[in-house]
């Protein structure tokens, strides 16, 4: 009988080695390939583990630092990722963003400058007829930049909210331009009245320099361009609330110029539905358009 040359019969040598490599096998928990073989690993190592291998197709990997901010994003509970969307970011809502920055800037000086600076600045910032005549653009402009009562105000979430709901459905450039029509048009409506009253000698002279500045007038306008861009149910709720309050101030006749200017920029907001709901539609087909 043939035997190889330690003794070992050939059937009994091949036997052996089937078993030590099935116990490898075993040991690895590596798949076998065709003749006993397992594929990915060097024969003659022992103890070599497999390393599973997989396509994503065409392209790079992603990055790791990708890969863990689209991880930690997905690990925000729904609740919490809504909240921060009703935010401003300088991403997603660089107008808003970057004009609250500059609103928490002149709401921190007129809260700790000095009284008497501060009233100096809010008059040199005033919208009145005095000031219009001399510097309509300089004036219209310094007068968006305080809020009436600070940027803890009522006025202040308004414009937080309401702007980044309204920038992140129309972009930027056309929610400043629905801002910037309620704060000018409604601030040149209620001023140039005062001024052809004090003319015609209805009102006084001292009437030419009243107090007003502030970017409610925006903010309504926002409001009412924004309850376009919502559901009914919604969208009419809000504009019943918000019309219900500021005809309460005016028939309060607290300042009834003011007041009256705070329907009218709401009116005109709402007169813009058909341009920013065209600006929506081609925003959210843009969107989809990148995303495929």
């Amino acid at each position: 009988m043939n035997r190889n040359s330690d003794g070992r019969h050939p059937a009994d040598g091949t036997s052996a080695e089937r078993g030590a490599a099935r116990a490898e096998r075993s040991l690895t928990g590596a798949p076998s390939g065709p003749g006993g073989t397992v594929p990915g690993l060097l024969g003659g190592l022992p103890r070599q583990r497999s390393v599973p291998t997989t396509t994503t197709g065409p392209g790079p990997a992603p990055s790791p630092a990708v890969s863990g901010r689209a991880v930690e994003a997905a690990r925000l509970p729904v609740a919490v990722r809504s909240v921060l969307r009703l935010l401003p970011t300088p991403l997603g809502t660089p107008f808003t963003f970057g004009y609250a920055l500059v609103l928490a800037v002149t709401s921190y000086v007129a809260s700790h400058a000095d009284p008497a600076i501060v009233r100096s600045l809010h008059q040199a910032s005033s919208t009145d007829v005095a000031h219009l005549v001399r510097y309509p653009v300089a004036v219209l402009f310094a007068s968006a930049l305080w809020i009436v009562g600070g940027f803890l105000s009522p006025y202040a979430a308004g414009f937080l909210l309401v702007l980044t709901a309204l920038e992140r459905r129309i972009g930027g450039a056309r929610a400043a331009g629905v801002f910037l029509l309620g704060h000018v048009v409604a601030t040149l409506a209620t001023e140039v009245p005062v001024g052809l009253a004090v003319w015609a000698g209805h009102l006084p002279g001292s009437s030419l320099h009243r107090f007003d500045y502030g970017i409610s007038f925006g903010v309504a306008a926002s409001v009412g361009a924004l309850a376009g861009l919502l559901s009914p149910w919604l969208r009419w709720p809000l504009l019943t609330i918000i019309g219900s309050v500021l005809a309460e101030d005016l028939i309060l006749l607290d300042d009834p110029m003011t007041n009256w200017g705070h329907l009218l920029a709401l009116a005109l907001g709402v007169a813009t539905w058909p341009l920013v709901r065209r600006a929506a539609r081609a925003r959210a087909v843009a969107s989809a358009a990148v995303r495929t």
